[in-house]
């Protein structure tokens, strides 16, 4: 078994966003967080059973569920750092696949005490799909891409 690193940093990433959008400074710390969060998830693949890599990535001793956010406020954040990382990750020349974007995701959810559920979904037509994303109370947050029917493991 893995053990998470302690002591992450967060940032506030919320509905109260200026006109003009995030501060520059603000965009830079979370680019950064969400590198760190893929450096962490692509490690640990390397060597670690899914189950392993998702526990780890969701620190223990997160805040409450949902930081004392209404449902709709949670949501809010967690499609704006959805987009973030989806937006981040494909700028960097990395591997950008949906199962490190989820991992990420679910890493800075998580620290903010947002809770959510890691999904795969798998088909097995004429040629075998997988497909991974995020969902915060039953709705997605990451795109299901055409595999919400066919849920394979939920984390």
């Amino acid at each position: 078994m893995v053990r998470p690193r302690a002591g992450l940093r967060r940032l506030t990433v919320d509905r109260h966003i200026p006109a003009g959008g995030m501060p520059q400074g603000l965009k830079l710390a979370l680019a950064a967080e969400i590198f760190a969060g893929y450096i962490t998830a692509r490690r640990l693949m390397l060597r670690h059973d899914i189950r392993d890599v998702v526990l780890v990535m969701r620190p223990p001793g997160a805040p409450p569920a949902a930081n004392g956010r209404e449902p709709e406020e949670a949501m809010l954040v967690a499609r704006r750092l959805g987009y973030a990382v989806t937006r981040t990750l494909r700028k960097l020349p990395t591997d950008s696949r949906c199962l490190v974007q989820a991992l990420v995701l679910s890493r800075l959810l998580s620290v903010r005490g947002i809770d959510s559920t890691l999904v795969i979904g798998a088909r097995s037509g004429p040629e075998f799909a997988a497909h991974a994303w995020v969902e915060y109370a039953g709705e997605p947050v990451l795109s299901p891409a055409g595999f919400d029917e066919s849920r394979l493991v939920e984390l």
